[in-house]
C-alpha cells in the first residue's frame, strides 16, 4: 500500500442549499495559516505524478468557485457526488451542484487541507482530503471542517464524498432505521435535480 501525505493552503467550492447548513452550525476562530502553493505549482510537479497529484488541482478549483469544464475531466461519465444535501449522479449534475456555488456565497475556499492517498490495487485508490473551508454568506465569515472522499479507477474520480464535519452521510446504510436513510437519500436528490435544473442541466458558463 502507497500512502503519500502533503498539506498546504488554498481554494474550493460548494453546494445551493448549503448555505442552510453552514448559517446554523459553524463558526469558528480564523484557521491557522499554512503555506500557499500556486495552481501552476500544482499542475507543474513532474511527469510522475500519483492519482492525488493530478486529481488534486481540480478539487481546488471546484471548491474554489473558479472551475471550468476542463477541471470536470477528472470524471467518469457516471461518476456520482454526494455531501449531506445532495446526490448527483454523473459529470453534467456534478456541474450543476459546482456552478451553483457562486450563486450562493460571496467567497468560498478551502484554507487548510492535509491529503492522504491509498493505492489499493492496480489502477484504483482512495484519495483522503481531511480540510477546513472558509465561506462569505451574506457578508458574514463561516468556517467548517470536512473530509473529502475521492475513489478513483483508472485515472477517474468514479465517487466523490465530502463528510461535513467528518460525519458519514446519512442513508439507509449509515442509520438505525433504515427508513429514515431512505428518506435522506430522496431528500438529497431532490435537492440535486433542482438545482440541475436551476444550472440549466450543467451547461457550461459561457466566458
Amino acid at each position: 500500500m502507497n500512502v503519500t501525505r502533503f498539506s498546504f493552503r488554498h481554494t474550493p467550492h460548494y453546494f445551493i442549499n448549503l448555505s442552510v447548513y453552514l448559517s446554523r452550525s459553524f463558526a469558528m476562530d480564523t484557521l491557522s495559516a499554512g503555506k500557499e502553493i500556486s495552481y501552476k505549482e500544482a499542475f507543474d510537479s513532474g511527469p510522475n505524478k500519483s492519482f492525488a497529484d493530478r486529481i488534486i488541482p481540480h478539487i481546488l478549483r471546484l471548491y474554489g468557485s473558479c472551475a471550468t469544464s476542463h477541471d470536470f475531466e477528472i470524471y467518469a461519465q457516471d461518476a456520482s457526488f454526494e455531501d449531506p444535501l445532495m446526490r448527483a449522479h454523473g459529470v453534467k449534475q456534478i456541474k450543476s451542484a459546482f456552478y451553483s456555488l457562486p450563486k450562493v456565497f460571496g467567497e468560498s475556499k478551502i484554507v487548510e487541507y492535509s491529503v492522504e492517498e491509498n493505492m489499493v490495487s492496480p489502477g484504483k485508490g482512495e484519495i483522503l482530503i481531511d480540510n477546513k473551508q472558509h465561506y462569505k454568506f451574506l457578508g458574514k465569515d463561516i468556517d467548517m471542517v470536512s473530509l473529502i472522499k475521492l475513489s478513483v479507477e483508472e485515472g477517474k474520480v468514479v465517487r466523490h464524498e465530502d463528510w461535513w464535519d467528518k460525519k458519514p452521510i446519512s442513508n439507509r446504510d449509515t442509520v438505525k432505521l433504515p427508513l429514515l436513510g431512505r428518506v435522506a437519500e430522496m431528500t438529497r436528490r431532490g435537492s440535486m435535480l433542482a438545482t440541475h435544473v436551476f444550472m440549466r442541466f450543467g451547461k457550461d458558463p459561457t466566458v
